[in-house]
């Protein structure tokens, strides 16, 4: 089943029932009108009970004559623009495609999709286009009636301006003059269905971000650094599964490690049993992540290595780097099994009923000193010690990780294996971790410490890199053809000296990170 891929960008402007088109030839320089025929168009749209995908800004239909279309926000361009990155897949309206399906796991999880709304549209359309015949712009006038069973539940007009794929934004700020001076009504990006389906579809998505007030408990804090891990997993999920930018894999990688480092050190306000079975699914989901990222990070480091060499080497050096190509790739079509497992799904549901806000019964209140602490029965992954006040908790929780970072920098030898040093980038990780959280609540000194641990631990990442790099080159150098070989050789010696480089300067940074002025919050 084919499926095709753009990025949608329109403005939506409300007009009266008597509202006339205006002329549009004279609008912009260069551009002239083709007017197209009247259509009527039937479309359903499909979404969870609770509308997770309309309240998220995601859309799902099947439209008479179109096929499938999911529709997802870029999260890019003005306020009153909707960005969108639209995928068309064909099929009848008996089932979504497994194919799109997929691609909003995020959102339904383990619940079901359905059809929560009907849509039929009178549609009249117009192009502009230029000289050659390409269409800058297209505005559509759309009479649409919301049915529900054989009733009309709803009828409203609304025109659309959508520019084509290389138009100039600005050819919208023409367009939409023209049409506000003749009657239409200020831009609105809401989507058709958010409007059908009325205020349910304008609430907030779930994990909506809220920050923890600076007064608040340790629990209020904790849930609030989870919950923003959980929704950078999810917001990252179908990028991961359309594979188009490695850096969607990263951002989810970065997610589980979060989570499982956050479970780790705030262990002692958590309930044993479910941090740690969280933590071991966490940990499966993670290894399918990292094998890709590990290969992404190894690609992109080897190229740049590639890209110092003599031409001659090209040819060689192409065949060397193809081999990690299919390393990775076949890492991927692992990952996506994962990601189709209706474990992970479980996972996901998971996280999302342990830290929304809307799955719980209130707030949990900061208690004074000595008081008895207070949980919510929405909170019971959470222990009573977490109703404390964060200013007094999260120190001494945030004290344990620098711990174990400055022990693993003292066990540190000049001439050591780089496991030490790949051991105090894990300490370092976890730490800067730590004190991000705690930020939320303690504000700058904790996110001075966290900012400055950041610099080591970039600093070890990039001899880490190097260091895997030289291994991968070793292990495969044995089945090389002589030419390939000769150009292993030379990515070795470049390797070596970064490995080299980044190991003469990871004092520096430790120097600065472990100032006593930014660790003088900690309870060590």
């Amino acid at each position: 089943m084919g499926r095709s891929s753009q990025v949608e960008r329109e403005v939506k402007l409300g007009v009266w029932p008597g509202f006339c088109l205006p002329e549009l030839d004279d609008a912009v320089e260069g551009l002239h009108v083709v007017a197209g025929a009247e259509c009527h168009l039937h479309a359903i749209y499909h979404d969870t009970p609770d509308l997770r995908l309309a309240r998220s800004g995601v859309t799902l239909r099947h439209r008479s004559g179109e096929g499938w279309t999911l529709k997802l926000p870029t999260g890019e361009g003005r306020k009153d623009m909707l960005s969108r990155r639209e995928l068309t897949v064909e099929g009848d309206d008996q089932a979504v495609p497994d194919e799109l399906a997929a691609l909003v796991v995020a959102w339904v999880r383990t619940s079901a999709l359905a059809p929560v709304a009907r849509l039929q549209t009178r549609r009249r359309s117009v192009s502009l286009v230029d000289v050659s015949g390409v269409v800058a712009a297209e505005v559509v006038d759309d009479e649409v009636s919301v049915l529900h069973g054989q009733h009309l539940a709803l009828r409203f007009r609304e025109v659309e301006v959508e520019l084509g794929g290389r138009a100039d934004p600005e050819l919208l700020e023409a367009i939409v003059a023209r049409l506000r001076s003749a009657g239409a009504g200020p831009a609105d990006p809401t989507p058709k269905v958010m409007r059908a389906l009325g205020p349910r579809a304008s609430e907030p998505p779930e994990l909506a971000d809220r920050a923890p007030p600076g007064n608040g408990s340790a629990a209020e804090v904790i849930r609030s650094g989870l919950r923003a891990s959980v929704r950078r997993l999810l917001a990252h999920d179908v990028g991961v599964r359309l594979g188009d930018d490695p850096e969607e894999v990263h951002q989810a990688r970065v997610a589980t490690r979060r989570l499982r480092s956050d479970l780790r050190t705030y262990a002692p306000l958590l309930d044993e049993d479910w941090a740690g079975e969280l933590r071991a699914e966490l940990k499966w989901i993670a290894a399918g992540l990292g094998d890709v990222r590990d290969a992404d990070v190894l690609l992109e480091g080897l190229e740049r290595g590639v890209a110092r060499l003599d031409r001659q080497d090209a040819g060689p050096a192409e065949a060397l780097l193809d081999r990690l190509r299919a390393q990775r790739s076949a890492a991927r079509e692992r990952l996506l099994e994962q990601l189709g497992d209706r474990r992970y799904a479980l996972l996901l549901d998971r996280l999302v009923d342990a830290f929304d806000d809307q799955h719980r019964l209130g707030p949990v209140p900061a208690v004074p000193l000595g008081a008895p602490p207070v949980i919510t029965s929405a909170d019971r992954w959470l222990l009573p010690e977490a109703g404390g006040p964060a200013s007094d908790v999260l120190p001494t929780l945030v004290g344990k990780p620098w711990k174990h970072l400055r022990q693993a920098v003292e066990a540190v030898e000049p001439d050591g294996p780089n496991e030490e040093l790949h051991e105090v980038r894990i300490r370092a990780k976890r730490c800067r971790y730590a004190a991000e959280v705690a930020a939320l609540a303690l504000g700058r000194p904790a996110k001075r410490l966290a900012d400055a641990v950041a610099e080591l631990q970039e600093v070890l990442g990039e001899h880490q890199d190097a260091v895997v790099a030289e291994a991968w080159l070793r292990t495969v150098a044995p089945e090389l053809p002589p030419a390939e070989a000769l150009v292993a050789g030379q990515l070795v010696a470049g390797q070596r000296q970064t490995a080299e480089r980044t190991r003469g300067s990871w004092t520096g940074a430790w120097d600065q990170a472990s100032r006593r002025k930014l660790r003088a919050w900690l309870t060590e």
